[in-house]
């Protein structure tokens, strides 16, 4: 049953018209996950297995800086949680994490993207935490919402 997610984490959601089955079938390859959670940053690798690695990059002051971890939960249609940790030399004490849940609700699906774990950052928790709030938005939701209800 899934990662518990922490009191402190960033939480972005998006109810779309589909079958939690039909949700899932976005997340049936890497071409496929990738159109949609590839905004705003490059998703580069997602092996969709437990144990799994993802690496995904931001462009910051010029250069890309890497970012991800081992794939911890893989539940088909419910959840896809992942670590993120910064690469060397920017690496954090501890990997945050990244959950992406899929809830039956109404005639449709509750898809909430979690980037929790800032627990573990100790005294950089609140700067942590603030800044990701601020940096995150919903496009990567809309876009999935989009593939699954209208195809595009």
């Amino acid at each position: 049953m899934g990662l518990t997610i922490g009191l402190l984490h960033v939480r972005r959601s998006i109810l779309i018209a589909a079958t939690p089955t039909r949700v899932w079938e976005e997340f049936a390859d890497f071409e496929r996950i990738r159109s949609w959670l590839g905004r705003g940053h490059t998703l580069h690798r997602l092996d969709l297995r437990v144990g799994g690695i993802a690496d995904l990059s931001v462009e910051i002051d010029g250069g890309e800086l890497h970012f991800g971890g081992a794939v911890l939960v893989l539940e088909p249609e419910r959840e896809l949680s992942f670590e993120s940790n910064w690469q060397p030399p920017h690496a954090w004490p501890v990997p945050t994490c990244w959950t992406i849940r899929l809830t039956p609700m109404h005639d449709g699906t509750l898809v909430e993207l979690f980037h929790h774990g800032f627990e573990g950052l100790g005294a950089k928790a609140a700067d942590e935490l603030q800044g990701y709030e601020q940096g995150w938005d919903v496009k990567h939701l809309v876009a999935l919402r989009a593939v699954v209800e209208t195809g595009c």
